[in-house]
This record gives C-alpha cells, structure tokens and sequence, in this order.
C-alpha cells in the first residue's frame, strides 16, 4: 500500500521538529536492513533522508544525481553495500550518532 502525501508530510514534520524521532527513525531504518527487511529499511531511510537532508542536499556530498540516489533507495533499488554504508556513515554523522551493533542470542 503505497503512503499518503499526509503522512509523508507528518513524518516529516515531527522529524524537523523532534530529535528523539529523528533519531529513532535512522537506527529503525538501519535495524531493518540488518535483520533482513531490506525493503522496509530502504523505505525508512529514504523517509528520513526526505525529512532531513533531502536528496538533493545527499547529492552534493556524494557527487551522484539526486535521482540515482532516490533509486538506490526505492522499492526496486539495489544498492551496492559500498554506497549504502557511505550514505549511513554520513546520516549518523549529521545526526550526532554512532549506531553500534550488539549481538544477543537468539531465544
């Protein structure tokens, strides 16, 4: 089901304006990506990327078009672990954060 622009534009705006949120949404994006939902991670990071830098503003730093990381980070992106990890590294670093990765066993 595809999102509404009101809600695009609620998950935008509470992250403009709460920190905690924000924050959250980057480590729920990268905890995706990590347990295997590659597509829901994508999908979060890409809500946070619009929310924060915006694709444009990532463009600039990566010297890549705007729309080639819009792909990269859409339902049918496939992008190569090199790029996703660079765009993560530099989302943390924006946000002030280190994501750490902690194992636990499994019940």
């Amino acid at each position: 089901m595809a999102l509404t622009k009101d809600f695009k534009d609620t998950i935008q705006a509470r992250a403009q304006r709460d920190p905690t949120f924000r924050k959250a949404l980057l480590q729920e994006g990268v905890e995706c990506l990590l347990a295997g939902d590659v597509d829901t991670g994508k999908a979060v990071l890409r809500d946070y990327i619009n929310a924060t830098i915006g694709f444009e503003g990532l463009s600039q730093v990566f010297d890549k078009s705007s729309k080639s990381l819009m792909r990269m980070f859409g339902p049918k992106g496939n992008p190569q672990a090199s790029n996703l990890f660079a765009v993560i590294q530099y989302l943390q670093e924006q946000e002030g954060i280190h994501l750490e990765v902690k194992a636990r066993k499994v019940a």
